[in-house]
């Protein structure tokens, strides 16, 4: 059985390219400036790297992670660095989780103050309310 995810896949982005070519163009363009550009860069490109190390950590990427932890060696990088920067990631991810629980407790005391569904006057709406 082959992996899900294999590097060769990588191959095939030019056929996504054809498929939406100036949406593809617009795109790399956008990357070249955001990753190249030294005009308007403040952040050295390492920096770059070790945020797109993260950020691909965070949405589960595993072509990203080997490309930009690929990159990131390249420039110097260390494997302790990467670490210390997912474990940030990681702690502000928790943070966050634990701090939007205020949003639960504001939906909770909501919850007691409306009517119960039988007591309404109209039809419940048939839309999702959430939509994750």
């Amino acid at each position: 059985m082959s992996p899900y995810y294999d590097k060769t896949d990588l191959q095939r982005i030019s056929e996504l390219v054809k498929l939406a070519p100036h949406a593809s163009a617009a795109f790399f363009a956008f990357e070249q400036e955001v990753y190249h550009s030294s005009s308007s860069s403040i952040l050295p490109v390492k920096t770059k790297e070790l945020i797109a190390i993260v950020t691909a950590h965070i949405t589960g990427c595993p072509y990203c992670i080997d490309v930009h932890v690929g990159k990131y060696k390249e420039l110097g990088g260390t494997m302790e660095e990467i670490v210390e920067a997912l474990l940030v990631a990681a702690s502000t991810r928790a943070g966050a989780i634990l701090s939007h629980g205020v949003q639960a407790i504001k939906a909770f005391e909501k919850a007691h103050k409306e009517p119960a569904s039988s007591d309404r006057q109209q039809p419940p709406d048939s839309s999702p309310s959430c939509y994750c």
